[in-house]
């Protein structure tokens, strides 16, 4: 059997089209075979749901290729190129009664009645993969036995049209590290990375084993077809047998690799390891978010910033809190221990920035602050929203921990690392405890009788899977600067001591907190403005969001809502960092002029056309 079917793959396309074709099935999985011809699955529905099924399809045109359709008054397989044989000629199929799989067919050919009252729909199948494979030097990795490789049902919904709901069915394939982003290249934006862990048990085929350095890659696959047959109850339906296909003349579109430009060139980056994610974004808005990187990297205090930074921690921040649901932000640094309040005028601007952001994409934004200064920021928040800088109140906690199940119970729904109710937690000039267990302010000032050990919600998700952590500072005493601990004590002013112990996954370094606040939000801008990530978030289903539709643009930083947010601090007598002045300042420096030069540069860069 091995020995035929390399035969047939030398054979001539039409050779492999006339022996897949006949009434009696010779080749029953031809995955891979396709030897130039278009490789295509079948779906045939009572006629009174095919416009809801052609409408199903084109809402959800990635894993449902629609190429083409049978006219409404006669069965037959659609032209394409060359129009097939008769309806007996079709590949096997699976029957469905009432959303129920009732057995397989090789021919129709009993039901010619019925079937005039039916349409059929020709569905581009995705094993033109196994070309772009063979592009990027990848050989072909088969499953055990004839089967073809697995596919796995998601709790992806696709987008619901009249009676067709169900969930996205995905493809996977293993793929080398090395090998990932030239394989997305020249299948452009067909990749899911999704990080799936039951790669033993597929919902369709049989899995393919993955090496150590494999990364498990998926698409989005036809076979979503098949559930959508279920889903609808039709009282009667026909599908193609998973890996069975009928072959066409219609060509394989060319790779487009060819006429990628910036706005369409993926590329890959790693932002979790548990659970393993990727996360796919272009190049230009790659190039774009760096600027912003450097732009805050500026050192207006001469502190030394510039030995901690880390390439890409804004990107991949960003790329994290793109995927995210429910965001926690976390600020307040008192370093004005002699005063009331003792915060300062970085933070929490910052903070509220980006909470901004966040609450456009229509995400889930909390606060956690030192029980002390629960009113202060209660009245802060309601300000804002009262100015219009934030659109709804955020929820304001509080923790004073106790343990490590203290902290696993707020993070997590009833305790339940299963269950977070966080998958992202970012702390914006929060005060960060030392290797001691105090807390410092740049002077050395032991701060501790203020601040409560928000430290520990940031150790605790270290250890919960799907929660991820951002830190943002400009010192190097700030919550999440653990993780380049070592150059804040080679390089910061009295670093051997104030620097924080405590890590955060991705560490933002800004010449003021509020600066690093604002990039994550331009950032967050840019993501969400990118074709290539927007389609990677959508998992290739439901219709695109036109950015005209958003209202993401009102929603970035500005010197109109910074300077009400100044304002709103300065009523309430708030300090600035530095000179320790209540007034229109921050860290020392006047908000007209470097602050303001700042969130203009931000917004030039994240609005600007590449």
């Amino acid at each position: 059997m091995a020995a035929f079917i390399l035969h047939l793959k030398s054979c001539l396309p039409s050779a492999i089209r006339s022996l897949i074709l006949p009434k009696k099935a010779y080749i029953r999985n031809t995955s891979g075979m396709a030897g130039g011809l278009q490789p295509a699955s079948v779906v045939v529905l009572p006629r009174s749901l095919a416009l809801a099924f052609k409408s199903f399809c084109q809402a959800n045109s990635g894993p449902l290729p629609l190429l083409s359709q049978s006219e409404q008054d006669k069965w037959m397989l659609p032209a394409l190129g060359t129009a097939p044989e008769a309806r007996t000629v079709c590949p096997q199929f699976r029957k469905y009664e009432f959303g129920v799989c009732t057995g397989g067919l090789t021919s129709l050919e009993d039901y010619a009645e019925q079937l005039k009252d039916m349409v059929t729909f020709v569905l581009d199948c995705s094993f033109s993969l196994e070309r772009a494979l063979g592009i990027v030097g990848l050989s072909r990795r088969n499953p055990a036995g004839l089967s073809h490789a697995g596919a796995y049902k998601t709790t992806v919904p696709c987008a619901t049209v009249a009676e067709f709901c169900c969930p996205l069915v995905v493809t996977m394939r293993p793929i080398p590290k090395d090998k990932l982003e030239r394989l997305l290249q020249v299948t452009c934006s067909m990749a899911e990375l999704l990080g799936i862990k039951a790669l033993s048990k597929p919902d369709y085929g049989n899995c393919v084993e993955c090496q150590p350095e494999d990364v498990p890659v998926f698409w989005p696959s036809q076979l979503t077809s098949l559930e959508a047959v279920i889903s609808c109850k039709a009282a009667l339906a026909f599908t193609s047998m998973p890996g069975c296909t009928v072959m066409t003349h219609l060509k394989d579109s060319k790779t487009p690799a060819s006429c990628l430009t910036p706005k369409t060139v993926p590329e890959v980056h790693h932002i979790s390891q548990d659970p393993l994610h990727y996360s796919i974004v272009s190049a230009a808005a790659v190039q774009k978010i760096r600027k912003l990187e450097e732009t805050i990297a500026i050192d207006p205090g001469n502190r030394g910033i510039g030995h901690l930074l880390c390439k890409d921690e804004l990107l991949k921040a960003s790329l994290s809190l793109s995927h995210a649901h429910s965001v926690l932000v976390t600020t307040g640094l008192p370093t004005h221990f002699n005063h009331k309040p003792p915060e300062e005028t970085d933070g929490p601007p910052g903070a509220i920035a980006l909470g901004a952001f966040l609450q456009a994409l229509g995400k889930n934004v909390s606060m956690v602050v030192d029980q002390r200064a629960l009113s202060l920021h209660t009245k802060l928040v309601e300000d804002t929203v009262k100015q219009g800088v934030l659109k709804s109140q955020i929820p304001i906690l509080t923790y004073q921990g106790g343990s490590v199940k203290d902290a696993q119970a707020f993070l997590c729904k009833d305790g339940d690392p299963k269950s977070p109710r966080f998958d992202h937690l970012v702390a914006i000039e929060r005060a960060g405890r030392a290797a001691d267990g105090n807390y410092y302010n740049a002077r050395k000032v032991n701060i501790k009788h203020l601040v409560d050990p928000i430290d520990d919600l940031f150790l605790a998700a270290q250890k919960i899977p799907g929660i991820s952590s951002t830190g943002v500072g400009d010192g190097g005493n700030e919550l999440g600067m653990g993780k380049v601990k070592k150059a804040i004590k080679r390089h910061i002013r009295n670093g051997d001591v104030i620097a924080c112990d405590v890590e955060a996954d991705f560490a933002v370094i800004a010449g003021v907190s509020n600066w690093g606040g604002y990039a994550l939000a331009c950032a967050l801008y840019i993501l969400n403005s990118c074709e290539v990530h927007g389609r990677y978030l959508r998992k290739a289903i439901g219709p695109s969001r036109a950015l005209g539709e958003q209202n993401w643009t009102q929603a970035l930083p500005s010197i109109t809502k910074e300077e009400k947010m100044l304002g709103i601090l300065v009523q309430h007598k708030v300090r600035s960092g530095v000179s320790g002045i209540v007034g229109m300042e921050v860290d020392g420096m006047p908000f007209h002029g470097v602050h303001t030069k700042m969130i203009q540069k931000l917004l030039d860069i994240s609005t600007e056309h590449v």
